[in-house]
């Protein structure tokens, strides 16, 4: 039990200010005036220090552990060890619910990755699958990235939906000419820093992708609606077109991931869909690719939910740099990490927000400096599992 006082509690609808919150096994039991609870013996209190408590980050967008079970292209870690050794880092960086972004890739030309060979994405969905009944630190879930040019892939991705290790599905397409890739000179571009391929050798890839065999739309469809019917929501990933959004919504797609411009994230919230953006964009003042500014969209209304992509810290930090540096409001950019993701995947009733009977998965976040907020303490279902002291 615990009782966490001195804070500033950051709830769906503002900033409480001279309140204490009680937790009790894993649940809020209560929010209430400071100094009206009973502190009570075996009950552990918490001094935030004047800082924030805050709803743990749910991720849903990350493929941070390929990068930590393979540093480097070739260099295949232990997965287990993989996979440990990357949620002690998300704590620091405020995360307690990761959706891992598994890519089902059929092939890739020019950036050739083993982490993301068939045997290797198995054997990762069955770990992520295991945590849960063993000891962990954060919430672990999947998220299968399906390029839908994986067409042999499909019925694994069913078997893989049904066993119930899948918690998020998004349709992939980088093929060259549309979505991200729609300008083909950044697409040359990215080829180029992974290979030093000549232009005559680019072109030749672009027509090997332009034209290989893909998902029809009604494979995608019935993908969609087998996850569906599962409890699994649907992604589509880097809209382009109202008329793609019109087509990816038919099929019940309820977020669109990384929208490439503001009136497309702008259609997509109007058809009801979550809209996502990369924390790294904010961090880097607009996308890698030339695409969506990711702080004006936030600032125009246009984006629900940000995930790390790529990047874990970059959430916290983006956070605060759209606080301080755009005025936005921090218990509104704290949605953008907590609750709108929990409801896109369908978690919102147990986590996601600070209120008496949800789960108890909180933040202490304190700023040691004008422009380094840090993670102090981490609690995952009511347990206390990191404490930071910073020291002068």
């Amino acid at each position: 039990m615990y009782i966490i006082t001195n804070a500033q509690i950051i709830t769906e609808e503002g900033i409480l200010i001279g309140y204490d919150l009680f937790i009790q096994h894993d649940i809020i039991q209560s929010i209430a005036p400071r100094g009206s609870l009973k502190f009570e013996e075996g009950i552990e209190i918490i001094d935030a220090a004047g800082g924030y408590v805050s709803p743990g980050f749910i991720d849903i967008h990350s493929d941070y552990i390929e990068h930590m079970a393979a540093p480097r292209p070739t260099s295949l870690m232990n997965f287990n060890i993989s996979l440990r050794e990357t949620e002690k880092e998300l704590i620091t960086h405020g995360v307690t619910t990761m959706f891992h972004s598994l890519s089902m890739l059929k092939e890739t030309e020019y950036d050739y990755k083993p982490i993301r060979e068939p045997e290797n994405v198995r054997k990762l969905i069955d770990i992520i699958d295991q945590s849960h009944h063993i000891k962990h630190l954060v919430r672990h879930r999947f998220h299968a990235r399906f390029e839908i040019d994986n067409v042999k892939e499909v019925d694994n991705l069913k078997q893989y939906i049904a066993e119930g290790k899948v918690h998020l599905v998004s349709f992939m397409d980088h093929t060259p000419g549309q979505g991200q890739y729609r300008h083909l000179e950044i697409y040359r571009n990215t080829v180029k820093s992974y290979n030093n391929l000549n232009d005559a050798s680019i072109d030749v890839l672009i027509h090997n992708h332009q034209t290989k065999e893909k998902l029809s739309i009604e494979d995608m469809r019935d993908i969609a609606e087998f996850a569906r019917k599962h409890d699994v929501a649907v992604a589509s990933h880097d809209d382009d077109s109202l008329e793609k959004l019109d087509l990816v919504e038919s099929f019940g797609t309820s977020i669109s991931e990384f929208p490439i411009t503001l009136e497309v994230a702008k259609r997509a919230q109007e058809l009801g869909m979550y809209t996502i953006a990369g924390a790294p964009n904010v961090m880097l003042g607009g996308s890698h690719s030339g695409n969506l500014s990711a702080a004006e969209a936030i600032q125009d209304g246009a984006i629900d939910i940000l995930c790390s992509d790529y990047y874990p810290a970059a959430i916290l930090h983006s956070i605060f740099r759209l606080v301080h540096e755009y005025g936005m409001d921090l218990a509104e950019m704290i949605k953008l990490v907590s609750i709108n993701p929990a409801k896109a995947v369908n978690m919102e009733h147990e986590l996601g927000s600070i209120a008496e009977g949800k789960k108890a998965d909180l933040l202490i976040i304190e700023t040691i400096s004008d422009d380094f907020p840090v993670i102090t303490s981490v609690f995952v279902d009511g347990k206390l599992i990191q404490k930071t002291n910073y020291r002068v």
